[in-house]
């Protein structure tokens, strides 16, 4: 049964608000791995002084905080997220900042009287239920000279952080990604993501690939870290698994890791991430 846009949102609104102090501490503030792109992101947007800017699914705000470091004094930051969880962590990220504001806003919904000279997204478009009415919606919020930049995961193939446990667990749970959760690949090439971002007016396309390198330590480190940090609702279905399913399932994802497995026993995964900017 397909699950409805608003309860896709909920759910997913209510894992966010569980996970989003340690996502913020183990992902968004380490600068390795995918997060090396949010530096990225900022440059090739080309921010000026005195710009205002909407950073969409602000998260924890570490975009955010890097924009408003950029646009200086004159300049002004609006961050907007459903998650109230991840608004909290960002005010105190960003507690020093007097020219950043955070508002809980949904993606697909918002309305600001205000147009501005750059809106960002990193890593969320993919999350959107309606990923056109996300985007018309953030052209619709831009000035006529306005840019776009957007970052999302690359191809699973050249994600294996995720689908070496993804495919795995999915042996034992088919229902482990729950129905009506949008495809977390969708727009991982250059030209889905491309189209996408056509489709919905903007002009003016540039996508870019790169690969960061990540390395969550040993096979043991990578598995126990994955058991503490999953979000609530998976962990529960995790734990419905007989001792020997999750022994036989350990295995199954140590062997998915081998390729990327190195002599001393560190894993090293590629990390391919595509940053798209665009104008108005």
């Amino acid at each position: 049964m397909k699950v409805k846009p608003f309860d896709y949102k909920k759910r997913n609104m209510s894992v966010w608000n569980e996970v989003a102090p340690r996502y913020h501490k183990r992902w968004a503030t380490a600068k390795r791995g995918p997060f090396q792109s949010t530096k990225k992101l900022v440059e090739l947007i080309d921010i000026q002084k005195g710009d205002h800017i909407l950073d969409v699914a602000s998260g924890t705000g570490v975009v955010t905080k890097l924009l408003n470091r950029k646009v200086g004094k004159s300049g002004f930051v609006v961050g907007a997220d459903t998650s109230t969880t991840a608004i909290k962590v960002a005010k105190t990220w960003n507690k020093k900042s007097s020219n950043v504001l955070f508002v809980n806003a949904d993606a697909e919904n918002f309305s600001f009287k205000e147009k501005f000279d750059v809106i960002t997204c990193q890593y969320a478009l993919f999350f959107f239920p309606n990923a056109q009415k996300a985007l018309k919606n953030m052209k619709n919020s831009l000035k006529d000279s306005g840019k776009l930049g957007i970052s999302v995961h690359g191809h699973p193939d050249r994600v294996p952080y995720f689908d070496c446990i993804f495919e795995a667990v999915t042996r034992f749970i088919p229902n482990y990604i729950p129905p009506g959760t949008p495809d977390f690949d969708r727009f991982g090439t250059k030209k889905a993501l491309k189209d996408e971002i056509k489709k919905a007016g903007f002009r003016k396309i540039t996508v870019k690939d790169y690969n960061f390198p990540y390395s969550p330590g040993t096979f043991e480190q990578y598995w126990s870290n994955y058991l503490r940090y999953v979000a609530k609702p998976i962990k529960e279905k995790l734990d419905t698994l007989e001792r020997s399913q999750r022994k036989e399932l350990k295995e199954m994802v140590k062997e998915n890791t081998k390729p990327y497995t190195k002599k001393n026993g560190m894993i090293q995964f590629p990390w391919e991430v595509l940053i798209l900017t665009a104008k108005h």
